[in-house]
């Protein structure tokens, strides 16, 4: 019996220990400060992104929600498309619109075809529509252009050039006018220039000439009535002066009075006065 005793007591009570020991409890540690380390560094990337981008509150660098919409202060590039009921820029600043190529607004309707289109681009501008006006800040219409017909609006066109104003076909208009102490020039150098009123032209010059030069003929014609010359003094320059026979030409003084003739053609001609008329005897002229 007391054998038995002292065998029980020479046996100690086994212990079971319970956790992670050894190379596992290591390896779990690492992992825990791979861990921790992982979260500082997304954390500080994080605050690093929020302090560059500058995200607050009310909005992102320049970028800031209001109550009416977006607000971008400062330049702003949108590398996608833009979609927007309004744009417009703080009071008593200019709206910029910068593009590498070009700039482009349209107007489509339900069915996305183009209705409206406005292009500038480095080969110039470009706009395409039904009809294009220009008004001034009163409303009035300064410039109008449609598949009809072009309306200037203005009071005054005025053209540059040195070679003024070309037109292929017809002009109409009710008056012409030159500015003041300024030259008026009809001129059509290879074709010929015609102007038509059916109740009559009127070529007016209050304090200067008036001068036609053709190179071939000039001619004035009234179907139905007359050709009026009203002036003080006229004169026909540059017309031939007929040759008289020898029998009827005087035979020393040389005459200095001539009388105008007319040829049967229409021809004038100047022929040396006598105590008639002349004109039978040096019409060698109209032949």
């Amino acid at each position: 019996m007391s054998q038995r005793n002292n065998v029980q007591s020479s046996e100690k009570p086994q212990v079971y220990k319970v956790g992670i020991y050894g190379w596992r409890k290591r390896c779990l540690y690492l992992f825990v400060l791979l861990l921790m380390i992982l979260i500082l560094i997304n954390l500080a990337l994080t605050i690093w992104i929020l302090k560059v981008m500058n995200f607050t509150i009310d909005g992102m660098g320049n970028l800031r929600i209001t109550e009416k919409g977006l607000k971008l202060e400062g330049p702003s590039e949108f590398l996608k498309p833009l979609y927007a009921k309004e744009i417009q820029s703080k009071p008593g600043r200019p709206l910029f619109l910068q593009s590498s190529r070009n700039v482009s607004v349209n107007v489509v309707n339900g069915n996305n075809q183009l209705l409206t289109q406005l292009v500038t681009g480095s080969s110039g501008f470009q706009a395409r529509g039904k009809m294009f006006e220009v008004k001034s800040t009163s409303g009035k219409l300064l410039f109008s252009a449609d598949e009809q017909e072009v309306v200037v609006g203005a009071e005054r066109l005025r053209v540059m050039g040195a070679e003024g104003a070309v037109f292929s076909k017809s002009v109409e208009t009710s008056h012409v006018r030159a500015e003041p102490f300024k030259e008026l020039r009809l001129e059509s150098p290879t074709r010929s220039l015609l102007m038509e009123a059916p109740k009559g032209i009127q070529i007016l010059a209050e304090a200067g000439d008036i001068q036609a030069i053709c190179r071939n003929e000039l001619r004035l014609e009234s179907k139905d009535g007359e050709i009026s010359l009203d002036a003080r003094r006229i004169r026909l320059m540059r017309l031939p002066e007929g040759k008289a026979s020898i029998s009827s030409s005087s035979s020393g003084t040389r005459q200095s009075v001539y009388e105008v003739c007319v040829c049967p053609n229409g021809r004038l001609f100047l022929s040396q006065a006598g105590t008639g008329s002349t004109c039978q005897i040096s019409n060698n002229v109209c032949l």
